[in-house]
């Protein structure tokens, strides 16, 4: 018996924009950037990376570009009535495409396989879970 790929889907706050997420993520990451904890108001981000024919959505998004501490582009869409950032693409990976998990109806990722920016992590924040850890 062949089984069906999973189907991953997402909403912003309003409902206006949807975005279908088939199979699986390539990986999950925590993100503890300034940028990431300004983006979720938050002390991290949680996200998901697909390649980008994994993704399709149905909505209007605003866009918005800034350059990362990297030096590469970072271009965060995101619902222009609710602002909920639905999607982040990253220049120097063309090819694929992140998502918050916090947008998607569904509950059952997987944890995060690491964790980035440590260096900017808040002190208290621990994770019980296997997970690598970069600065």
């Amino acid at each position: 018996m062949v089984s069906k790929p999973s189907i991953h889907i997402a909403d912003c706050s309003c409902g206006l924009v949807n975005l279908v997420c088939r199979g699986e993520p390539v990986r999950s990451a925590i993100c503890h950037c300034f940028e990431c904890q300004k983006r979720t108001g938050s002390v991290f981000g949680v996200q998901a990376r697909f390649l980008a024919d994994q993704i399709s959505y149905n909505g209007e998004l605003t866009q918005y570009s800034r350059i990362a501490d990297s030096g590469n582009q970072v271009s965060y869409h995101f619902c222009p009535r609710c602002s909920t950032t639905m999607l982040i693409k990253l220049s120097n990976s063309p090819d694929s495409i992140v998502v918050p998990i916090g947008v998607f109806t569904d509950h059952d990722f997987p944890p995060p396989s690491f964790s980035v920016y440590e260096q900017r992590k808040q002190g208290w924040v621990k994770f019980d879970c296997q997970i690598e850890h970069f600065d």
